[in-house]
């Protein structure tokens, strides 16, 4: 097995002496970027959503309805015959299309081979989703996987009003869309500056789905469509599977919520899997159902016998390991499946939900995120003195921490430079509080992106055995070594 990045600099990928194969792959050079302001005007939905309302949970509704109509199961339920013992695979926020997403692909396709499925949980699309851009960004790069693929719709899959969304997995027609002129009010102005749906290339649609048309592609009943809505159950038989969709805002409407609690009663153990992680970067979003209540009353809820939620948006990995009563919920995000990487250096010492620093995991480890973030800026804004080591990283990050250094750094003297560094970077605390850090991580972070290894992507493989199930997360480096046997950052066993 390949060394993972907690045991070496070389399972990290920082001693990455050959290129993988992705980039064999590509179909093009291109780098997906959000310096463009053509791609930000394109999103523009987030902010309208934010400040005008968001009118998701209204649509969302349309498009179930149509789909009943068009005789989906009531409860959106996908019976799958896996069998007693199966696996499958769950990555998140995978269309960017670019080197960061076709890094990924080799470790994952020989990761999973002999899987049921796969799962994408959020942002199948960036930047807003579009039906048009599902070739290269969802056909190409998994056209050798060999079983069907889910998923649940991240905030830019709504950026097309789930227009695409729809048309790719459940081949839904498109809505009638309501005219709404201009009014002197936030609905009316919204209406007036929303972007609107993409108009199908049907044609070039039907030549990207012919990219994955083999029969075990196609799901159970060889259809192109392989779940009833943007929310479904998937019924393996020995555990349900409950995609719930989040829309832009993080929250969930009366019909979703209503649906959720009634699928999620039950004896047969649970993962939930949504758009937006419950617990992420040592804070607790617990995600709002319209009329009352949240999704994690209902994960918590012993009788429904979860025991994982699994969620996308933010990109990498973190699990933290809750107590509820007498059993532990793992709480993981998973969304280092092809888009640029969050920073983890920024999550201060963990105790959200009782949960302790030493049981917290994530990857890329803090250090090697802030050696990386040291690196990337120190070459934009040509600041030497702003790198720092992966070997100082992992040192500055365990002392600003106060744990045991998850890989061995040897004796590293911290500096002054080193400390500044740290410091402008949201790694240790300013003086007076200042929100340096946080201004690079929330702006500069996401308008940057790169096509050369370590990338830190991850995937994760889950399976069911005996009475366990376990989870395990692989790294997706760029290099050729971690491409032929992709390193576990993290595993955990849970008992059915």
């Amino acid at each position: 097995m390949e060394d993972s990045s907690r045991v070496s600099e070389r399972g990290a990928g920082w001693a990455c002496q050959t290129i993988g194969t992705f980039e064999k792959l590509r179909p093009s050079r291109s780098t997906f970027t959000w310096l463009r302001p053509s791609i930000l005007w394109r999103s523009r939905n987030e902010i309208l959503a934010r400040w005008l309302g968001d009118p998701s949970p209204e649509v969302r509704r349309r498009w179930v309805a149509a789909q009943r109509e068009r005789g989906a199961d009531p409860d959106l339920r996908i019976p799958v015959e896996a069998g007693e013992e199966f696996s499958f695979l769950l990555l998140g926020d995978s269309g960017e299309g670019d080197a960061s997403q076709y890094a990924v692909v080799p470790g994952l396709l020989k990761i999973g081979q002999g899987t049921s499925f796969a799962i994408i949980a959020s942002d199948v699309i960036y930047p807003t989703g579009s039906a048009n851009e599902y070739c290269d960004k969802f056909f190409r790069p998994y056209k050798d996987y060999l079983a069907p693929i889910y998923a649940v719709p991240g905030n830019h899959d709504w950026y097309d009003g789930l227009g695409g969304f729809m048309r790719v997995f459940c081949d839904a027609p498109p809505l009638t869309m309501k005219r709404q002129g201009f009014r002197l009010s936030p609905s009316g102005l919204r209406g007036l500056l929303w972007k609107k749906p993409d108009r199908v290339d049907e044609a070039a649609l039907a030549r990207a789905r012919e990219m994955r048309a083999l029969p075990e592609q196609r799901g159970r009943h060889g259809r192109w469509a392989v779940q009833p809505a943007p929310y479904w159950v998937l019924d393996t038989g020995r555990l349900l599977i409950v995609g719930i969709d989040t829309g832009i805002d993080g929250r969930l409407d009366r019909e979703q919520g209503d649906w959720l609690r009634r699928v999620s009663a039950g004896p047969l153990p649970k993962i939930l899997v949504t758009g937006k992680p419950i617990y992420v970067d040592n804070a607790h979003h617990p995600c709002p159902i319209e009329g009352g209540g949240t999704v994690d009353d209902v994960v918590r809820d012993p009788a429904n016998r979860y025991v994982a939620a699994i969620g996308g948006d933010v990109h990498n990995y973190q699990r933290y390991p809750v107590r509820v009563g007498d059993r532990t919920i793992q709480y993981i995000v998973s969304g280092g499946g092809g888009a640029f990487t969050h920073a983890t250096h920024t999550i201060p010492r963990v105790d959200v939900g009782g949960v302790e620093e030493d049981e917290f995991r994530c990857y890329p480890l803090r250090g090697d995120s802030l050696s990386f973030y040291s690196l990337l800026y120190s070459r934009r804004l040509h600041l030497r003195g702003l790198y720092v080591t992966p070997e100082e990283g992992v040192a500055l990050m365990s002392r600003a921490i106060g744990n045991t250094p998850p890989r061995p750094a040897g004796d590293i003297r911290t500096t002054a430079r080193m400390r500044w560094a740290a410091r402008l970077l949201g790694g240790w605390p300013m003086p007076f509080h200042l929100p340096v850090g946080r201004f690079f991580h929330r702006w500069i972070s996401e308008l940057s992106d790169w096509d050369t290894p370590p990338f830190f992507k991850s995937f994760l493989h889950v399976s069911v055995y005996g009475d366990r199930l376990r989870i395990r997360c692989h790294a997706a480096t760029g290099c050729l070594r971690q491409e032929i046997d992709p390193p576990i950052e993290d595993e955990v066993e849970i008992p059915l």
